[in-house]
């Protein structure tokens, strides 16, 4: 059964798009691999340091239409290579959270209240990060930071269903 874990990345801005994940210039001249060290180079967030603040992280937790902008597989593909498996936003570009699926990664569609909670609760810590598919079909995402523990639930469909057990 495949995990959904690990240290969080919060980027606290809406509208991240596809060439901010990774250039789209880089997309036909390296391979798969080779785009690891490109991811978010070109992502401006106030305190957000591409070279320093990704190593490690698996998840990140950011705000409104994640992945917009051009239609790019390569956008989950530079995830992936990070050890990326996990987004959750409120809203994603369908394109985007379509390649994240094909890539066996989890996008996860959260309220716009939990994610404000999850900002303003977990965004300054050392947070982790564990996402639960309970045995009634529910699902939630659990962060951890210290002795501090929270969980929001989150609708889960089919696909994202049929993740867990890859």
């Amino acid at each position: 059964m495949k995990t959904f874990a690990g240290p969080v990345l919060f980027l606290d801005r809406s509208d991240i798009n596809t060439d901010e994940i990774i250039a789209s210039n880089l997309l036909t001249e390296l391979p798969k691999q080779e785009l690891t060290s490109h991811l978010f180079e070109n992502l401006k967030i106030d305190g957000f340091n591409p070279k320093s603040d990704i190593a490690g992280k698996k998840v990140i937790i950011t705000k409104e239409n994640f992945g917009c902008g051009a239609e790019s597989e390569h956008a989950p593909w530079a995830l992936e290579v990070n050890g990326i498996n996990t987004v959750v936003a409120p809203t994603f570009a369908k394109a985007f959270r379509k390649d994240m699926f094909a890539n066996d990664l989890m996008a996860i569609e959260i309220d716009r209240k939990s994610l404000a909670d999850m900002f303003r609760t977990f965004g300054d810590k050392d947070t982790e990060c564990k996402v639960v598919l309970n045995d009634d079909g529910t699902a939630k995402v659990k962060l951890i930071a210290g002795s501090l523990s929270k969980s929001y639930q989150f609708n889960v469909d089919d696909a994202e269903k049929a993740l867990f057990a890859k």
